[in-house]
C-alpha cells in the first residue's frame, strides 16, 4: 500500500495547527492515519516544527511520499529551523516567564502614561489658578490706591 506523509489539519476555525502522520494514499486529509510523527503549529510566532526524523527516514525508506508542504518542512527541520519555523518544543516555564515579562513591561507603560496624565493635569489646575491669584493679588492693591 502506498503511503504519503503529510499534514491533518487539527484545531478550530480559523485556528488551525495539524499533525505530521503518514497515512495511506485513499485516505482523506484528516481520515485514519498509519502513524503520527510530529506537529506543526504555523500561527504561534515563530511557527513551532516537532518532527521525529528518525521516524520520517524510516516512512521514506518504505517509500513513503511526502507532499509538497511536508518535503520543505523535512528540508527546514534539517537544516535546523529559520526565522519563520522554530523547531522543538517550547518549554512551559519559559513561556509564562515571557508572558509575565511582556505583563510587568505592558503595565509599567500604563502607570508612566498615567503618571504623566496626573502631572499634566496638576499643571493644568496650576496654571488656571495663578491668574485667579494674580486678580485677587491686584484688587486689594487697586482699593489701597483709591483711599
Amino acid at each position: 500500500m502506498p503511503a504519503k506523509i503529510r499534514l491533518r489539519r487539527m484545531g478550530r476555525k480559523k485556528k488551525a495547527h495539524y499533525r505530521v502522520v503518514v497515512a495511506d494514499n485513499d485516505s482523506p486529509r484528516d481520515g485514519r492515519f498509519i502513524e503520527s510523527i510530529g506537529y506543526y503549529k504555523p500561527l504561534s510566532d515563530p511557527a513551532r516544527l516537532v518532527l521525529n526524523l528518525e521516524r520520517v527516514d524510516h516512512w521514506l525508506s518504505e517509500g513513503a511520499q511526502p507532499s509538497g508542504t511536508m518535503k520543505s518542512l523535512i528540508a527546514k527541520a534539517r537544516k535546523g529551523g529559520d526565522s519563520l519555523v522554530a523547531l522543538g518544543e517550547t518549554d512551559p516555564e519559559e513561556q509564562k516567564a515571557k508572558r509575565a515579562e511582556i505583563l510587568a513591561a505592558r503595565r509599567a507603560t500604563e502607570e508612566q502614561a498615567a503618571q504623566k496624565a496626573a502631572a499634566a493635569k496638576a499643571a493644568e489646575e496650576e496654571a488656571a489658578e495663578e491668574p485667579a491669584e494674580e486678580e485677587a493679588a491686584e484688587e486689594p492693591a487697586e482699593e489701597e490706591a483709591a483711599e
